[in-house]
Order: C-alpha cells, then sequence, then structure tokens
C-alpha cells in the first residue's frame, strides 16, 4: 500500500512536501479587500460624525442634529414612507402573484419573466415614466387639459408625499412579487384541489391554505423593500418633491449644499444604525419562524 494514502485517500501535494497553506491565509484576501472597499470608508465617516474637522465635543455634532426640527422631520418622514410603501407593496405584490401563478391568462409566464427583467432597472426609470403620465406636462393632465379646454389638469400629486409613495410602491412591488412566485411555485396543487373539493370558497383557500406558505415570503420580500426604502434616493429626488425631505435626501443636502460634513455623518450614522438594526431584527424573527 502506497505510504501517502491515508484511510485510503491520498494526502495533499502541499502536506506530503511539508508546506501546507493553512485556511487563515486563504480568508484573508477577501478580509482585507473587505476592510478597504467597505469597512474604511465606514469607519471614516463614524470618525467624523465623533470628531467633526471644525473642533467641539465628540457628541457635539450628534446633540446638534438631534435638536434640530428639520432632522426630526426627516427621520418621520423617511420611517412613514417606508412604512407605507412596505405595505402597499406586500398587499399589491400578494394580489399580482396570486393572479400570476393561479389565474390562468394568456402571456402569464412572460409576465413573471418580465419581473426578473423589472428588477434590474435603476429606480428613477420608473419615476421618469411616471412623470411623462401624471407630470404637470404629462399624458393625464394632456388629455385633461383637451378635453375640458382648462389651463392645467388636476395632477400635481408627483411633488407631493403620496407621489413618493406610489413611484415607490410601483418600483419595489417586483421584489416582494419574486419571492412570492417563488414560493407559490412549490405549493402543492393537490391541497388546493382538496380545499377547493371540500367546498372551499377561493378567499378560505387563499387565506388558511395559501397565506400560510407564502407568510416566510412575505416576510423576505417586506424586510427588503423596507430596508430599500429606508435608504431611497433617487426617487424622491426625481419626483422633484422639494418639501419632502427623508434621511438621505437630508445626507445630500447637508454634504454638497451646506458642506456640512458633521452633520451629514451624524445623519449617515444614524440611517446605517436603523437599517442594520431593521435587518437584524428580521434575522431573528425569519430564524423563530423556520423561514
Amino acid at each position: 500500500m502506497n505510504d501517502a494514502r491515508v484511510g485510503g485517500d491520498a494526502a495533499p501535494q502541499g502536506a506530503r512536501n511539508g508546506w501546507a497553506v493553512p485556511r487563515s491565509v486563504w480568508v484573508l484576501p477577501p478580509v482585507v479587500v473587505l476592510a478597504l472597499v467597505f469597512l474604511y470608508p465606514l469607519g471614516l465617516v463614524v470618525q467624523q460624525s465623533f470628531s467633526p474637522e471644525s473642533g467641539g465635543g465628540a457628541f457635539d455634532a450628534y446633540a446638534s442634529v438631534f435638536a434640530s426640527q428639520g432632522f426630526r422631520e426627516a427621520l418621520g418622514t423617511t420611517v412613514w414612507l417606508a412604512v407605507g410603501a412596505t405595505a402597499g407593496c406586500l398587499v399589491l405584490g400578494f394580489v399580482l402573484a396570486l393572479i400570476i401563478a393561479f389565474v390562468p391568462f394568456p402571456g402569464a409566464r412572460a409576465v413573471a419573466k418580465f419581473i426578473d427583467v423589472f428588477l434590474s432597472f435603476p429606480s428613477f426609470l420608473v419615476t421618469l415614466a411616471l412623470l411623462f403620465i401624471y407630470g404637470t406636462v404629462g399624458m393625464a393632465n394632456g388629455a385633461w387639459t383637451g378635453l375640458t379646454g382648462a389651463d392645467e389638469g388636476p395632477f400635481h400629486f408627483l411633488t407631493t408625499p403620496w407621489g413618493v409613495l406610489l413611484a415607490e410602491i410601483t418600483y419595489f412591488t417586483p421584489f416582494v412579487m419574486r419571492p412570492l412566485l417563488a414560493a407559490f411555485s412549490q405549493l402543492e396543487t393537490a391541497q388546493l384541489e382538496v380545499a377547493a373539493g371540500l367546498g372551499a370558497r377561493p378567499a378560505r383557500i387563499v387565506r388558511q391554505v395559501i397565506l400560510p406558505e407564502a407568510l416566510p415570503a412575505l416576510a423576505a420580500g417586506g424586510s427588503l423593500v423596507l430596508v430599500m426604502c429606508l435608504n431611497e434616493f433617487g426617487i424622491v429626488l426625481f419626483t422633484g418633491a422639494k418639501d419632502v425631505t427623508t434621511l438621505p435626501m437630508l445626507i445630500y443636502g447637508k454634504a454638497i449644499l451646506e458642506s456640512d460634513y458633521a452633520a451629514a455623518c451624524v445623519v449617515a450614522v444614524v440611517n446605517i444604525a436603523i437599517s442594520v438594526g431593521l435587518f437584524g431584527l428580521y434575522r431573528v424573527v425569519s430564524k423563530r419562524a423556520g423561514a
């Protein structure tokens, strides 16, 4: 028997030559790249928030930002837009996924594939499309002025928080539909046939058979949408909603328009803390639910 074999398996070439490479060496390159590309810039943001270039105490910038009315309003606007958009995406995504998965119609498979393509679209593209439809000189206002002879149309909501909410629901709903369609594809059709055979109405089948199976997918898609809405910048910017200030918009204003980098870093740290906290909460809840 060959001495280089132990238990029938050949020893690694490096071990035979006496220079086996530890596993930690292979882990080191990606850790270094991650630290340089992500952790180092993030550390600079945190450091700047505690030691501003203008001087002062470590928490002076935090105290100033937290005491400002603009920060509190931006935080409230960010939270309610994110929660409202997430709720709208969950309801609309669940209904649309139900129709695509369980209501046979021509082109259902093409629609499902289009959802995958839609996920690659930038958010400003959807907002731009809404501007063509509901903008001040958009199609809807043009049709209204053409029919009534009025000087302007009635659709001006895109520059309000409701316009931002509509744009976010429109853009982020496919992020809920994708995991739902995957979950529905694994659902045993025999369960639906048995429930229908026992006389259950469609609404009861959805509530008692389909919805329990869809809860993990809803949790996954909803948590993703919530975090993405908290950090959304392009939609708010492209709608032209000047009175809608979210945390990302406040960071932009402080850093670019006012050159107040300490305040911008403080808001950025708060935004990151909220996002990481929500992600951690989602992980705990999903683990307990077995998702």
